[in-house]
């Protein structure tokens, strides 16, 4: 029997995509049709802005947002915007927006904070840019990268301990996204424990154990599974899969079975 008081965590970042609202809607539609009844796992979609509207009763997130809730600031989308138009989550600190965009672990925090204000549920995202870190043993480890713990400090500084249950922590190592080379399940568990070590130095185990971490990087319907079951991930952020509806819909349901 499935568990129904715990679901898994299934964000589609649809980036800028697809080209026509009518694609973005029968996207939207197919995947919502096939996923009904499967009770234990949550799907956020996250199109673009302009086709919130018509993606339907699972366009629950968005790509990013500005940290004002409103004011002078052409071509942004304020939280309380995204709130208004029916979102619940919003992701912030994707690499991509720090690589093209150039947002800093500052601008990431002032988002993060501007989010949860408007009562938004943050997906922040970590990763770092290379598999390089390992120890005296030739295991790769995420306590020797001091980037990775950077952006998680700097992202939850000044967040309230009460608050840190409305964010999910992706992790999305560079080196993984768009790539085909995806991290393996152990590195996954070993992010996933690390970050929870920092979150409990910050905050307490007890708080920490209550932020749920998601892997994403070059994740398919082959390897979905292997990430929620070996790799202890409590959900998925997916990017280029999510624009196939089979593909996206196969990775639903494989987690759904395996969870």
């Amino acid at each position: 029997m499935k568990n129904e008081t715990y679901k898994k965590l299934i964000v589609a970042n649809w980036k800028m995509n697809p080209s026509s609202s009518k694609e973005a809607e029968e996207l939207s539609g197919t995947v919502q049709r096939e996923v009904r009844g499967l009770k234990n796992v949550e799907i956020v979609l996250c199109p673009p802005f302009p086709y919130l509207s018509v993606v339907g009763a699972l366009a629950k997130g968005a790509q990013s947002c500005h940290w004002e809730q409103k004011g002078a600031y052409t071509g942004a989308v304020s939280p309380a915007m995204l709130k208004d138009m029916g979102c619940e989550y919003v992701i912030i600190g994707h690499s991509e927006r720090k690589q093209y965009f150039g947002e800093t672990d500052e601008i990431i925090n002032k988002k993060v904070k501007a989010a949860l204000k408007a009562g938004l549920k943050v997906v922040l995202c970590i990763g770092e840019d290379t598999r390089d870190s390992f120890d005296s043993k030739g295991h790769w480890t995420h306590e020797l990268d001091p980037k990775l713990k950077e952006q998680i400090i700097g992202a939850f500084e000044g967040v309230k301990k009460s608050n840190i249950q409305n964010i999910v922590v992706a992790y999305e190592p560079v080196w993984a996204i768009g790539t085909g080379n995806p991290a393996t399940p152990d590195d996954v568990l070993s992010a996933k424990i690390f970050i929870r070590k920092i979150l409990s130095n910050l905050y307490d185990r007890k708080e920490a154990d209550k932020v749920r971490v998601l892997y994403g990087g070059s994740t398919n319907k082959k390897n979905s599974a292997v990430f929620i079951k070996e790799g202890q991930a409590d959900g998925l952020l997916v990017g280029g899969a999510s624009l196939d509806s089979d593909e996206f819909v196969e990775m639903v349901k494989s987690i759904y079975e395996n969870s």
